[in-house]
């Protein structure tokens, strides 16, 4: 069973619902589309009456009070997502990663087989057999503690954080058989 999310990014905020809603105005419901802090979600939710969010405001999602959120309508596929949402979701993605690294890192310092001839590693973007021989021998030695110290002790490793800030996005357009950080 998949966890919930407790927190959520706003992505985009429309106070006046979507605009393809052949509802009449006063029938129309604000809505937020969110991206889910821990499992990379994204979200439709409803918002209080009288609240107004901004792109990047974070809201408690949880099954306690929450002060912003009225209900969650549930998942949406990203083709769903408006133009502003898509345009903030990489920057949301990046933040929750910077935040975050230390769960990162630990995909990088665990990161198994899939079958005899893959490795969860080779899916990563920029990632190949090199690399992934490179990481493996290297986290035998220590572990990893953070990105820098990643990209320090593997040669010519590209950038952790963007490698995993692309896989995110892969997953998330739904065109991903395996999935590393994301929940369908």
């Amino acid at each position: 069973m998949t966890k919930k999310e407790e927190q959520a990014i706003v992505l985009d905020y429309l106070p006046n619902g979507y605009p393809d809603d052949p509802r009449p105005s006063h029938r129309k419901t604000p809505i937020v589309q969110a991206l889910g802090k821990e499992r990379f979600t994204l979200l439709e939710l409803v918002p209080k009456k009288d609240i107004t969010l901004q792109p990047n405001d974070e809201v408690y999602i949880g099954e306690g009070k929450r002060d912003t959120i009225h209900h969650i309508i549930g998942r949406m596929p990203m083709r769903r997502l408006t133009g502003t949402a898509k345009s903030e979701l990489e920057f949301a993605v990046k933040g929750i990663v910077k935040e975050t690294q230390i769960d990162f890192i630990e995909f990088f310092n665990k990161a198994q087989a899939l079958t005899t001839r893959m490795h969860q590693l080779e899916l990563m973007p920029g990632l190949g057999k090199k690399h992934m021989w490179q990481i493996i021998e290297e986290r035998r030695v220590r572990p990893f503690d953070n990105f820098k110290d990643l990209k320090e002790r593997v040669k010519l490793m590209p950038d952790p954080e963007t490698t995993i800030i692309k896989r995110i996005l892969k997953e998330l357009s739904g065109h991903e058989k395996h999935l590393l950080f994301i929940d369908r």
